[in-house]
């Protein structure tokens, strides 16, 4: 007997707009500022479920800091996050030219999502171990790391601090807290969970934080650390930044639309915040709420930060080819510079001289550093000795790396 059935269909994901098409973020649900309320730092996991699906906000569309989440952080902090973001762009405008003039093979920007890195460094300390992706220079530039040396390592020349082992932007700064970028993408989660947990082992006081894009979401890694971070109460901040597109694909293809990134804690037990990633305070209050549950033995928490991509995945990349060219200007949650130097000036904290002259402060910082790096070379320029590949490899050298080094004759 033959049934009358439907034919199976298969569901492709696609974006609310392509090339050519008109930017549209009407499908999204955004809290208004203040509205979504601060549970206590040791609520269950259960009892604040909706966190995962609401957007902790603070900055509204007038520049005033409103509600439970609001840090009330003073004004020379705010100023100093603010002159952060400002560099950090500033430096990336360099690097990205550079790239274009031939010094570098290869660059990324994080504009758009400088509030993220930047707020989050300048909470923790260099003694707790950040474990980044390759949009986190603003974790280095908020502590203070040199700009020059920055450049030497995009430029793999002789004074690369990683003798040329890495790719550009793949940086490297325990003393900074910044443990090595891996390529691989996911990679870092379990690493971070497993130096949390070690940290605890230890009795120390020291704990881990790191970020992982919407697309890698999709890997086993990040589930994998979930289930640790979850099962052993790892001291550690699980950041899924959620910048809408990963290299050329939408946060769709890894689940998006299903549902928020947040919510994939829920399953694990483990506490969730869906944040404003463009909210300079917002992710501030999100930030200080979680590393008080982490010192405080209560483990792990899962941070989904929403913000956009403005710049190309990398210099490798051409978004014009996939999304709306000007769908960038239009994200509802605007420009993570501009609504914090709004807020200041609305507190009378800051003025459209100072912004302009700390623009131009940005600007002669990276020029100078430019200078130093590339006196001693850019790309091709100049390089690591070729001895530096046989160290810091073992602990002990056996016959075969002293046979090699002699055939190369160093």
């Amino acid at each position: 007997m033959t049934r009358n059935t439907r034919p199976l269909s298969l569901r492709v994901p696609e974006p609310s707009g392509r090339p050519g098409d008109a930017p549209d973020f009407s499908h999204l649900k955004l809290d208004a500022a203040g509205a979504v309320d601060r549970p206590p730092v040791d609520a269950r996991p259960v009892q604040m479920l909706d966190l995962a699906f609401r957007l902790v906000r603070v900055l509204d569309d007038e520049g005033q800091a409103v509600g439970p989440w609001n840090p009330r952080l003073d004004a020379e902090t705010m100023r100093r996050g603010l002159k952060a973001m400002i560099l950090t762009r500033a430096f990336d405008d360099r690097m990205h030219r550079a790239h274009r003039q031939g010094k570098t093979s290869f660059y990324m920007k994080c504009t758009g999502e400088e509030a993220i890195a930047v707020a989050q460094g300048m909470i923790l300390s260099r003694e707790d171990m950040g474990f980044p992706t390759y949009r986190q220079q603003g974790l280095l530039i908020a502590r203070g790391y040199p700009l020059a040396t920055m450049m030497n390592q995009i430029y793999s020349n002789a004074e690369d601090p990683i003798k040329g082992r890495q790719l550009p932007i793949m940086y490297s700064a325990k003393d900074y807290g910044f443990f090595t970028i891996s390529g691989n993408l996911g990679t870092q989660m379990p690493q971070a969970v497993g130096w949390a947990m070690a940290s605890a082992y230890k009795g120390d006081d020291k704990i881990a934080i790191t970020w992982i894009g919407d697309g890698a979401t999709a890997e086993g890694d990040f589930h994998n650390a979930l289930t640790f971070a979850a099962v052993y109460r790892a001291p550690v901040i699980l950041n899924i930044v959620n910048n809408q597109w990963a290299i050329s694909s939408f946060m769709g293809i890894a689940g998006g639309l299903e549902t928020t990134f947040a919510s994939k804690a829920i399953g694990y037990g483990l506490p969730a915040l869906r944040v404003d990633g463009n909210d300079f305070l917002a992710v501030w209050a999100a930030t200080q709420w979680a590393e008080e549950r982490a010192r405080t033995n209560q483990g792990a928490t899962v941070i989904e930060l929403f913000t956009y991509r403005g710049a190309p995945h990398s210099t490798s990349d051409d978004p014009g080819r996939y999304r709306p060219g000007d769908e960038h200007e239009h994200w509802p949650l605007g420009d993570p510079i501009s609504r914090l130097k709004q807020h200041l000036i609305a507190l009378g904290e800051w003025s459209d001289e100072q912004q302009a002259e700390a623009e131009k402060d940005a600007v002669e910082q990276v020029r100078a550093a430019g200078k130093e790096a590339e006196a001693i070379g850019t790309l091709g320029q100049s390089r690591p000795s070729v001895k530096t590949m046989f160290e810091e490899v073992y602990a002990t050298e056996d016959w075969r790396l002293i046979e090699q080094r002699r055939e190369v004759g160093v």
